[in-house]
């Protein structure tokens, strides 16, 4: 969905899962709208992959609950680790790297989370769209702010993946597995992503607006709108909530980013192998200049650079946004 929803939408929404019927009267007169704009509005929700049931003569509802977002519910799972972010939880925004990358030239501070019911326009790695789901996907993005400079970031979106297969992995049985450079796989197929974004000096004063969306709950048409094959948390029996989720993700990227903003990627090298989804398979990399290159993953190196053993046995490192992993099945 590309279009902007009506402001009263995620009200209504919020009304409506309590399980409960609600009258298009009683609805019109609590939000100070027409009984059509009620029904015009829901069909939004329709539209976003959300099912309520319309009865004549009961009203509305939706049928499943969902566990809306709610920062002072995320801040109390989290503990003492709240006190390093500034949560701050959205309805709907275009994306929320674009809201938080703006906030961030307004000069908003290092810790700023902005966590987003739905998205319209939400963005992926290489100019994809993120599909994100309402009530169905954990969609967030958090401001660090670097006094090192850019060159100090290599390897910023590997311990990121970390940070979040650790999360997941807290809660499931199916273990999450990372891509480089920063995709959560479960069996090799997409459960997270990551788009991180930088902007300052080489030297000096710098920041980086780290998105990462995670799929909950698809339903078979959402899963049909993206051009890859996904998981979700549900079909891996992760019950856990969104916000205890959100709270836990946000506990691993504190200390990650902790010991990244002291040590380096060099700190977590072994950690992020560890969990490396296509270490030892043959793989093909599509480079920017549309070349492909094959060989061995040999896992990443000091930087976070891709490690790529040849059949002559060279050892090659490959870093950059725009460059494409896969396994070759020629092989």
């Amino acid at each position: 969905m590309h279009n902007r929803p009506h402001k009263a939408l995620f009200r209504l929404l919020r009304r409506l899962s309590d399980g409960r019927f609600h009258s298009g009267q009683a609805l019109a007169d609590e939000f100070g709208l027409s009984r059509s704009s009620i029904f015009n509005i829901l069909a939004q929700a329709e539209s976003m992959g959300l099912t309520v049931h319309a009865v004549r003569g009961r009203g509305y509802r939706m049928p499943e609950s969902v566990e809306w977002l709610d920062d002072a519910v995320v801040a109390r799972h989290m503990g003492t680790a709240a006190s390093h972010y500034s949560i701050h939880v959205l309805d709907s925004v275009d994306s929320t790297n674009t809201t938080l990358m703006a906030a961030a030239l307004e000069g908003a501070a290092d810790g700023t989370l902005f966590c987003a019911e739905h998205q319209y326009t939400g963005r992926g790695r290489r100019g994809r769209q993120w599909h994100s789901v309402v009530g169905g996907s954990l969609t967030f993005s958090v401001l660090w702010r670097f006094e090192s400079g850019l060159q100090s970031l290599a390897g910023l979106s590997l311990i990121v993946g970390l940070a979040i297969a650790r999360a997941v992995n807290r809660h499931s049985r199916h273990m999450a597995r990372l891509k480089w450079p920063n995709d959560i796989l479960v069996d090799y197929r997409k459960l997270a992503g990551i788009l991180v974004e930088v902007q300052g000096d080489m030297h000096g004063a710098a920041f980086a607006v780290v998105g990462v969306g995670l799929n909950v709950r698809l339903n078979e048409t959402q899963r049909d709108a993206v051009d890859q094959a996904v998981v979700d948390l549900a079909e891996m029996e992760v019950t856990v909530g969104r916000n205890q989720l959100l709270a836990d993700c946000l506990r691993e990227l504190h200390a990650a980013s902790n010991v990244f903003r002291h040590h380096g990627f060099a700190a977590l090298r072994e950690d992020w192998q560890a969990l490396d989804a296509y270490a030892g398979r043959a793989v093909a990399l599509t480079l920017p200049d549309s070349r492909s290159v094959q060989g061995v993953a040999c896992g990443v190196d000091e930087t976070g650079a891709f490690l790529l053993r040849d059949a002559q046995s060279n050892l090659s490192s490959y870093s950059g946004g725009e460059i494409s992993l896969r396994l070759d099945g020629a092989r």
